[in-house]
C-alpha cells in the first residue's frame, strides 16, 4: 500500500509540474488532449437537474450563457428560493482526468436561500447520472469541490474544500465523518476570477488545486454518509467505491460565473502501436485502442 501511495504521489507531482506550475492557459495546450466542455455559446452538451423539477427543466433560466460565460442567475425565479438547488451536468462521464474551472462570485444571495450558501458554490464529480434522480432529490450522490469566497476581512474562508453529499472519502488514513473538509487555500474576496483544478484518479486519489497551489488531497471516494435526501435507494449502495461519474456545476442560491470549464482525459489506450495512443494517459483502457 505504501509503495502504491508513493507511485500515485509521483504521478500527481508529474502532472502538477507539467500542467500547473505555470500560468499558461489550458486552451493553449489543446494538442495535448485538453477539451473545452463549454463552447462559449450554449449549454447543449449539458443537462440540468433542479430540486423540485424534472431532469432537463432549467427552471427560471437558472443556467444561461451570456458574454461567453455560463451564468447562474435567479432573477426569473418566482417567490423565495425554496431549496431549489440546481446542477448543470456535462453529458459525458469520466473516470481519470484533470479538470480546470475558472469562476467568480457576483451579485447577492437570492432571498430565502440558506445563509451558508452565500458566496458558496462548487463542482460535483463522480456524480450519479441526473436521470437517476427523483424529482424531489435535493443533492446528487457525488463528491464536491466546494467554492467559497471571503465574507469578512481578517476571517479565513478557504476555497477548494471537499464536501460529500451521499458519499465518504478517506482523509489522513481513515474515513472522515465530516461532511466538508477544509482546504489550505487562501481566502479570496470580491468578484475576482479564481482558477480551480481537480486531478481525479478514479477511486484512488483526488487532488484539489487553487490558483496553482495544491490545497487538499484525499483518497477512495465512495458512496456513504448523509446530506443527500429522497434518492432512489437502489442507487445509494454505501461502501461502493466511485470509479467514475458525471461532472456538474452547482447553483445553490448565490449568483456565480464560469468562464472556463476544460478537461484532460487521463484514461485511454496506452499501447504505442495503436493509432490513438497518447503518452499522457496514466490509466490503461485496452478496449479503447484502435489499430490501422
Amino acid at each position: 500500500m505504501r509503495k502504491m501511495s508513493t507511485i500515485i504521489s509521483c504521478i500527481i507531482t508529474a502532472l502538477l509540474l507539467s500542467q500547473c506550475s505555470t500560468v499558461k492557459s489550458v486552451s493553449q495546450e489543446k494538442n495535448d488532449g485538453w477539451i473545452s466542455m463549454f463552447n462559449g455559446k450554449d449549454i447543449n452538451d449539458w443537462t440540468t437537474k433542479i430540486h423540485h423539477y424534472e431532469v432537463g427543466d432549467n427552471y427560471g433560466d437558472t443556467f444561461r450563457v451570456e458574454d461567453s460565460i455560463i451564468k447562474v442567475r435567479y432573477d426569473k425565479y418566482e417567490g423565495e428560493f425554496n431549496e431549489r438547488y440546481g446542477h448543470l451536468y456535462y453529458n459525458t462521464p469520466y473516470s481519470y482526468y484533470h479538470l480546470v474551472i475558472e469562476y467568480r462570485f457576483v451579485g447577492e444571495l437570492h432571498p430565502g436561500a440558506p445563509s451558508y450558501t452565500i458566496k458558496n458554490s462548487g463542482v460535483m464529480f463522480h456524480s450519479q447520472d441526473p436521470r437517476t434522480m427523483p424529482k424531489e432529490q435535493d443533492w446528487p450522490i457525488s463528491v464536491e469541490m466546494q467554492f467559497l469566497a471571503g465574507l469578512e476581512e481578517g476571517k479565513s474562508r478557504p476555497t477548494g474544500n471537499m464536501c460529500s453529499p451521499g458519499t465518504d472519502v478517506v482523509y489522513e488514513g481513515k474515513i472522515d465523518p465530516r461532511h466538508c473538509i477544509n482546504s489550505t487555500s487562501k481566502t479570496y474576496f470580491g468578484e475576482q476570477w479564481v482558477r480551480a483544478e481537480a486531478i481525479v484518479l478514479g477511486d484512488s486519489i483526488v487532488t484539489h488545486i487553487v490558483n496553482g497551489d495544491e490545497v487538499l488531497q484525499y483518497t477512495k471516494p465512495q458512496i456513504g454518509g448523509g446530506v443527500a435526501n429522497r434518492y432512489d435507494p437502489a442507487i445509494k449502495i454505501d461502501g461502493k467505491l466511485l470509479k467514475e461519474g458525471f461532472i456538474a456545476l452547482q447553483a445553490e442560491g448565490q449568483p456565480i460565473d464560469f468562464r472556463k470549464v476544460e478537461l484532460k482525459n487521463l484514461k485511454g489506450c496506452m499501447d504505442p502501436k495503436a493509432s490513438n495512443y497518447r503518452k499522457y494517459y496514466i490509466k490503461s483502457d485496452p478496449e479503447d485502442c484502435k489499430y490501422n
